[in-house]
């Protein structure tokens, strides 16, 4: 296998309920984030099951940044959505091959 530049980033989650998506897709941008990954999420949580058929399927959210940045989005989500919405994030280190990208 060759050896390729591999680039530690951090991959930032986000799963959250969908009315949040536009929002914080706009600022995960805003903050510093040069993309992201979006998929329907379902499960359950403290709040119960989600995604019921009125509420449409959570949202999950990845995108690869810098520590700066993954910290950042943490304090954002934290601070403005963990008192009145049912979300989580969390970040993994993530050895990224063309990481470069991301930052």
């Amino acid at each position: 296998m060759p050896n390729r530049n591999v680039v530690p980033l951090k991959l930032v989650t986000i799963v959250t309920e969908r009315i949040l998506e536009d929002r914080l897709l706009r600022k995960l941008l805003q903050l510093g984030a040069k993309g992201y990954t979006l998929t329907q999420a379902t499960g359950k949580g403290s709040r119960g099951v989600r995604a019921s058929e009125w509420e449409g399927p959570d949202t999950k959210i990845e995108t690869l940044v810098s520590e700066e940045v993954a910290r950042a989005i943490v304090d954002h989500v934290a601070d403005s959505f963990f008192e009145h919405y049912a979300v989580i994030v969390y970040v993994q280190d993530a050895a990224v091959v063309r990481g470069e990208k991301y930052i």
